[in-house]
């Protein structure tokens, strides 16, 4: 099987996410190839899981204070804060049938990847299941999975750098105020990168590519003019719109 690789890219929360859902159905049509992606959040974004209530998650007028955009994703999961410059961001698109049935093997598998990413980088990472990457007992990369039509997705993010106070403040974490405690309390179980390696975003995206591209067959690609006709209108029809933010 032969993969199509995307650079990195940015786009909003909406584009990113429905760039993903796209391809889901232009593989499941034959008209895209498996894909490998990566790309950056612009602005920042808080997404929550298919199954979670925004409300319930999202402090919805500080994101509008700070320009945050907020989405609802196709994956199942808990609730991300994606800060445009802390973090490094992947999908994994391709038929089911390329990984293992057992969801957690699938997991470890694809999570393996990001773990040799962080190995070239000398840091020490190990696989926490059902989908957490930890770094000496920190949270350093989560992820999210849905399988549908025949279709394996998978997405996730490194942590590039932290910023705990913004990541409280548009996240329902606790309805006190944000406290030195609480962010001394988060830095004991999240970790990142920039915690472990001075190395500069570009470094850290180049040896993700190294370790997802490893031992496959696979050629850089650009999207067709179908994915992106389609991710446009997913985005402004769907995943921009009250009904899908507000489904639960």
């Amino acid at each position: 099987m032969r993969w199509r690789v995307i650079g990195l890219e940015t786009h909003d929360a909406y584009i990113n996410m429905a760039l993903d859902e796209a391809i889901s159905e232009g593989i499941r049509t034959g008209s895209s190839p498996p894909t490998i992606r990566f790309y950056n959040w612009e602005p920042g974004a808080v997404s929550i899981g298919y199954f979670q209530g925004i409300r319930d998650e999202v402090n919805l007028e500080v994101c509008r204070e700070l320009g945050v955009d907020c989405i609802r994703r196709w994956t199942g999961g808990g609730a991300v804060y994606h800060d445009s410059g802390g973090e490094l961001t992947y999908s994994v698109i391709a038929p089911a049938g390329v990984f293992p049935k057992n969801i957690i093997e699938s997991y470890r598998l694809i999570c393996g990847w990001i773990i040799r990413g962080l190995e070239i980088l000398g840091i020490e990472a190990e696989f926490r299941p059902v989908n957490d990457i930890l770094v000496k007992d920190k949270k350093i990369s989560g992820s999210a999975q849905t399988r549908r039509g025949g279709i394996l997705l998978q997405h996730g993010t490194l942590l590039y750098g932290l910023d705990l106070k913004t990541m409280f403040s548009v996240l329902n974490v606790s309805r006190q105020k944000i406290t030195d405690k609480m962010i001394k309390s988060a830095e004991e179980r999240v970790t990142c990168v920039l915690m472990h390696r001075e190395a500069g975003r570009e470094e850290v995206y180049e040896a993700l590519l190294k370790a997802f591209t490893e031992d496959k067959d696979y050629g850089f690609g650009a999207w067709n003019r179908d994915e992106l006709v389609r991710a446009r209108e997913l985005a402004e029809k769907k995943y921009k719109s009250e009904e899908w933010t507000f489904l639960r």
